[in-house]
Formats: C-alpha cells, structure tokens, sequence
C-alpha cells in the first residue's frame, strides 16, 4: 500500500473512533460531562515506536499491518502488526505531573480492538485526569512478542515521564480480555526482562503501580488454579478487577486472580455484575455500565487520582 494511502487509513481509523466515542461518552460517564462538552485532551496522541529499527527481538510478520473488514458493530479491529507502538494522550490543561494508564486492547491474541478497548479507554482516562497510552503489540498468534511490547512499552513510559508530564510513580496497565491476560502476566513477571538490553531505556523498573483487569481473558484453565506463569505474591501491584457472572467462558478466572490476591494480601478490588457478557468496552448498557465510575472511585482510594480536580485547567 503506498505511504500516502497508508496515514490516510490510519487518520480514518482515529476518526472514526473519535466520532463513535463521542456519541456514546455521554452514556457511560453518567454526567459527568455535559453533552458535547470534549474530555480535557490532547487533539492528536503522539506515537513512539517500540523497538529500535532492526532490533525488535522475538518473532516479526513480514507483511503490512491491516483493518478487517466492519461487522457493523462500529469496532476498529487491527491485525498483522508488525511494528509495535504507543500512542500517547496527553491530559489537557495541566501543569502538574498526571498519573498514566498503559491500555492494552483485547481481542483474543489474533486481533486488536482499537477503539472500543484502546482510543476510546485513552480518551475516558483523560477526561478524569489519566495520561492514556495505547498499546499496539504484535498480533495474531505471538503471546511472547505481545509480553516482550508492554514489558518495552512500560519501561518507555518510565523513561519519558518527565516530558510527558506523567508521573513516574504512578504508572498502570489496563487490559481487555486479553489484553487483560497480558496486563496480569506483567503484574506477576516484572523481575527480569525477556529481551536483552537495547538502551539506556531498558534500565527502567518493568513492574507496574497499579493494575485494572477488565473481564480478563485465560487467567484459568484448571479450575480453582491460577494460569501457568501468573505467579501472584505480595510484590503483585493492586489490581482493580471487572467483570461478570455471564461470562462464562472467563468470570472463574478473574475469581482465581482475586482469591490469590487475597490470599497474598495485595490490595484489590472486584466489581462482579450480573450481566454484561463481554466484550462491551465503555458502550454496554447493563449493570457492568457502573464500572468506570467505580474504577475511578478504585484509583481516588488508593491515591492515584484526587477526585474531579485532578486537572488544573478552568
């Protein structure tokens, strides 16, 4: 596809997904902007590449990175991707340090949900005084290289957070599905690095301050036991849980995750609904629709966020 032909895709996608977002945000901040009002956020998110040209480690794909084709359900879903990157929202209209979210898109390790778990998470955060960062990590099939990007992403947010005006303290991961998968494997091995030292970026703690996990995806396959490789222990970061009893295919796993957190005393929080299903994003209409009010309730508790004057603008 030709470079021209390549941004303008890539200008439709974002687009889109603002134009979508807007309609539905009034629904799902349950007033807490007044119709039309904008979030307080940057116009454009700035992109960063993860790895150095030619030094990306672990499995590539030779072709380019496409959108499938719409179901009609107004979701973006990206695949192929090749060069993994962020794409960092900056909160508006403020001069002191904001806490950041590192929001990974589900989409069952084949596809990415861009918007509805990505650009339109990144701009919900903004709007309560959150840096939003999405992540684009390598699909489909490639669980190592996707845990090899946010374990890079993460370590990038750190090294930026002066010029980003994020504070380096105060950094999450957020996760869908699984995105939310990968988001509790960072949780649970932030240790040692899976890739070998590029740059003076790769000196950054890899652990996360905080994580959100909403109807995450494979933390079980045994019942009553917890995933191999997601080993939690008194160093797992708090954890804020979403989910719902019907969905059947992955509410034992998020029961699992948060008896383990528990049990090793590491502070969380569960909102289980009734209905919901999954794969709603910020746009159900059911009982799970409380969730971010109650995840922004989560982060003000444990002292991330000061209530609706985390931004400073008038």
């Amino acid at each position: 596809m030709p470079l021209r032909n390549r941004w303008s895709s890539r200008n439709s996608m974002e687009n889109r997904s603002k134009l979508y977002f807007f309609s539905v945000l009034l629904c799902v901040t349950s007033g807490s902007l007044a119709f039309g009002e904008k979030p307080a956020s940057s116009s454009a998110p700035t992109i960063v590449k993860l790895w150095p040209k030619d030094q990306m480690p672990g499995r590539g794909l030779k072709g380019p990175e496409k959108e499938l084709p719409s179901r009609g359900d107004n979701v973006i879903r990206i695949t192929d991707i090749n060069e993994p990157s962020i794409a960092v929202y900056k909160v508006a209209n403020t001069s002191k340090p904001t806490p950041a979210v590192i929001v990974c898109p589900g989409g069952a390790y084949n596809i990415l949900a861009y918007d509805k778990e990505g650009t339109e998470i990144a701009t919900w955060l903004n709007s309560i005084g959150i840096t939003g960062i999405v992540l684009k990590y390598r699909v489909p099939g490639n669980l190592e290289g996707a845990f090899q990007d946010i374990q890079r992403a993460v370590r990038i947010v750190r090294h930026n957070a002066a010029d980003w005006n994020i504070s380096p303290m105060q950094i999450g991961v957020m996760g869908f599905s699984a995105g939310g998968h990968l988001s509790a494997r960072l949780s649970t091995n932030f240790s040692q690095a899976t890739y070998p030292r590029l740059d003076s970026v790769d000196e950054k703690n890899l652990r996360p301050d905080f994580a959100i996990l909403v109807y995450p995806a494979y933390l079980s396959k045994v019942p009553g036991k917890l995933s191999e490789g997601l080993s939690v222990n008194d160093k797992t970061p708090p954890t804020f849980i979403v989910h719902t009893e019907d969905d059947k295919s992955f509410i034992a796993g998020s029961k699992v995750y948060r008896d383990a957190l528990e049990a090793a005393k590491v502070p969380n929080d569960f909102f289980l609904c009734a209905t919901g299903g999954h794969g709603y994003g910020l746009r159900s209409d059911k009982e799970i629709s409380a969730w971010p009010k109650k995840c922004q309730a989560w982060l003000e508790k444990q002292g991330y966020l000061k209530g609706p004057a985390a931004t400073d603008g008038k």
